[in-house]
């Protein structure tokens, strides 16, 4: 989106009862939507309202209304690995940077917690229903329902990733404005309960049952009211404006508590005044993504809305774009690789890694955390300090440890705060196969059932990946090596292979050959070499190298 952030201001009578007219647009932050499901069953309730609401109360008695993960675990009757997983998710897709639970050490985690409000909100979202594909012509009707059914089901889940590049489904897939259109319906209709899970309760009698109102004292026997604090929680899952907004409080950008003294507590407004000034607001960014898309559709493309198309699968067809929201997507990858530099990730805050539908592809990232959705046969070369998040349709995954390094490496990791000491490469948390977050119909009986985990590669076949200077001028770190320490078993074995070729040299630099012979030995070992490299799939690297 293209609009500024503007001051909120009314033209309303102070004395009037109207709701003040919103001047602005809200966007919905899309990492909660996109990175903060998680496929567990159990937090998906039937009355989210009456669920966490009990919750709320229970777990209110802290003064500091923070929850580590051992009450967590235990208000929701999950387990602790679970309950962890909440915590690390949550802190992945926070929408403010200085929460302690952002910035805390893996080790630390359980004793901060997170905020009681973002965590209500965050197991809200977890009713959420993705878009279903384009073509589907019901889904308006089924979107937000679960269960749901589907004419599609089973369709995209029945392609392997390279069958899905190539049959171009990717198109089939709801654009980011669509995205976003259905974001905005699902704040809408659930923001009487969203507003009521960031309210207080006021009950009294007489005079404490006043309150003052756009210039007018009703009295009210109960009520719910809305604190500044409480409101700016709501900046989980909205933002005003572009994405640079954000750091805005959302307090500044509306009527109530805009002007509000710094200095001074601000006065609590009714939830429901709150309610129907961001549904206003709300009804205008509808109306305004909905122009966007029928203007796109008759032929005049907006450059903001950065659809991202898939291409066939071929040597020269990777894509990496970066949307409006930030969000980076490479795509299309095949017989190649793809090197980006931190130049080109601009504006952007990278806290977590999906990698999806991917088959028979090395992937090798240092990140906080990483989720792998629907991947065969692929190996992940990893240094994070999460442990790795494994959902969906996926077939003999194999992990190892990171195997690489480039001279910026240890800054871009302290700029991001990954602690390389601590790597999680080899416990891998499996979840369920089915994701109940999409609007597809699924077999009975599944629901419950657990994809399948990634094994540990074999210590021996563990090898270094070697990141040339391709790019001319780039300045000397202090990176020279691996920040993320080796195991044993890998250290050892890689040892003994360096030894093993250092003995393998000496024997041939030593060997009472005739030179004819040396040269018949050094051809046979470049032959053994050739086909070496087709067969484990390394020739591409060569080609990547000759071609830049």
């Amino acid at each position: 989106m293209t609009d500024s952030i503007e001051p909120s201001t009314s033209t309303s009578d102070p004395n009037s009862n109207s709701t003040p007219t919103p001047t602005i647009l809200l966007h919905p932050r899309r990492e909660p939507f996109e990175h903060g499901l998680l496929p567990i069953q159990k937090l998906i309730f039937t009355d989210p309202v009456q669920a966490l609401t009990q919750l709320k109360e229970k777990l209110s008695s802290s003064l500091a209304l923070r929850v580590g993960s051992a009450a967590l675990a235990d208000a929701l009757q999950i387990s602790s690995d679970h309950a962890r997983l909440i915590l690390d998710t949550l802190s992945s897709v926070l929408h403010s940077e200085s929460d302690p639970l952002v910035t805390a050490r893996p080790e630390d985690v359980d004793s901060i917690g997170a905020d009681l409000r973002d965590l209500v909100l965050f197991l809200y979202i977890q009713s959420y229903k993705r878009l279903l594909p384009r073509s589907h012509k019901d889904s308006a009707a089924v979107a937000d329902v679960w269960p749901s059914t589907s004419a599609f089901d089973g369709y995209l889940s029945a392609l392997s990733p390279l069958q899905l590049v190539r049959s171009n489904t990717r198109r089939f897939m709801p654009s980011l404005a669509d995205e976003e259109a259905h974001q905005l319906s699902y704040l809408q209709k659930h923001l009487a309960n969203i507003l009521s899970l960031l309210s207080e309760p006021v009950e009294g009698e007489g005079e404490e049952s006043m309150l003052l109102w756009l210039g007018l004292l009703i009295e009210i026997p109960f009520l719910q009211i809305l604190t500044m604090k409480g409101f700016e929680h709501l900046g989980f899952l909205i933002h005003f404006g572009d994405k640079g907004s954000e750091g805005v409080p959302l307090s500044q950008a509306a009527p109530f508590f805009a002007n509000s003294d710094p200095d001074m507590p601000a006065v609590p407004v009714l939830a429901s005044q709150v309610h129907d000034w961001l549904l206003e607001i709300i009804a205008a960014s509808l109306e305004h993504v909905s122009e966007k898309n029928s203007a796109k559709e008759s032929g005049s493309p907006s450059s903001s809305d950065q659809d991202i198309a898939m291409s066939d699968a071929s040597p020269g067809s990777a894509k990496a774009s970066q949307s409006a929201s930030s969000s980076f997507f490479i795509e299309g990858v095949s017989k190649s690789s793809y090197v980006k530099q931190a130049s080109d990730l601009k504006n952007s805050s990278v806290k977590a890694v999906r990698v999806e539908h991917c088959e028979r592809v090395h992937v090798i990232l240092a990140s906080k955390r990483v989720c792998i959705v629907n991947c065969r046969e692929c190996i992940f070369f990893l240094g994070v300090n999460q442990r790795p998040l494994i959902v969906g349709d996926n077939h003999k995954l194999q992990v190892a440890p990171y195997n690489t390094f480039y001279s910026q490496l240890g800054e871009h990791m302290t700029e991001v705060g990954i602690d390389a000491t601590i790597n999680r490469w080899h416990e891998p948390l499996a979840l369920g196969v089915i994701d109940p977050h999409d609007s597809l119909s699924h077999p009975a009986g599944v629901a419950d059932a657990q994809t399948e985990s990634a094994a540990c590669l074999d210590p021996d076949q563990f090898t270094n990946f070697l990141i040339p200077n391709w790019f001319e001028g780039e300045p000397i770190k202090s990176t020279r090596n691996n920040p993320f320490p080796l195991p044993d078993l890998y250290f050892t074995s890689q040892q003994r292979n360096k030894k093993n070729l250092g003995e393998i040299q000496q024997i041939l630099r030593e060997a009472p050959l005739e030179e004819n012979r040396k040269r018949e030995l050094s051809c046979a070992l470049h032959i053994y070499f050739k086909d070496w490299l087709y067969a484990s799939g390394n020739i591409r690297q060569l080609y990547c190298l000759l071609g830049d």
